[in-house]
């Protein structure tokens, strides 16, 4: 077991003692003009730099029955379905809230949300309404973990508190809540622990 360990464990140290004593000088070994591999001198010695791709570990889920395992199975679709959606939000927030701090004028706050809305809509609508009404709460939540606000808080600083009041009305007909936040230590641990795996390209 120790011998099977022993290689990448020390190839990890070997870059750790790289990394924090510095090294004299840093090169490249080139074999007819490519670059073949990243290296470090250190000490007269030639030392690989190499890049290892972080992984996440989580214990071993284990499923009381079939049902609970085709949930499971059932979230991690719906997941990467949804979660470049909630990427994109995020993004396109980010974009919205830096562009309107240049605003000036109410005027050209509201004309550059409508805006902005007719874009959006025109851009998503089609795909978004093709969406189940689990996927669609699963949105909800995510937008609430990658923009830091719920969907509902986002509604009412954007478009004011009628609109948001009134699209949350809707939202509960339809057995949502646009307030929903993500608890990522409750009863969201699970899928945080998915989102974790597919943000690692392990899912």
């Amino acid at each position: 077991m120790i011998k099977r360990y022993y290689i990448p464990v020390l190839l990890l140290l070997l870059i750790s003692i790289t990394n924090i004593n510095g090294a004299k000088g840093q090169s490249h070994i080139t074999v007819d003009g490519y670059t073949v591999l990243p290296v470090t001198i250190l000490n007269g010695d030639t030392l690989p730099n190499v890049l290892i791709q972080e992984v996440a570990v989580f214990p071993k889920r284990i499923f009381r029955s079939n049902r609970e395992y085709r949930q499971y199975q059932r979230m991690i679709r719906n997941l990467k379905i949804v979660y470049p959606y909630a990427k994109l939000a995020q993004q396109k927030l980010s974009d919205m809230d830096a562009h309107l701090k240049t605003l000036k004028t109410e005027k050209e706050r509201k004309d550059y949300i409508n805006k902005a809305e007719k874009e959006l809509r025109a851009e998503f609508e089609p795909k978004l309404v093709k969406l189940t009404i689990s996927q669609g709460r699963l949105l909800i939540k995510l937008i609430d973990r990658q923009a830091g606000k719920t969907t509902y808080q986002v509604l009412r600083e954007l478009k004011g508190s009628a609109p948001a009041f009134f699209w949350q009305t809707v939202a509960r007909v339809f057995g949502s809540n646009l307030k929903s936040e993500f608890d990522t230590e409750g009863e969201d641990k699970m899928l945080n622990e998915l989102i974790v795996l597919y943000e690692h390209g392990q899912l």
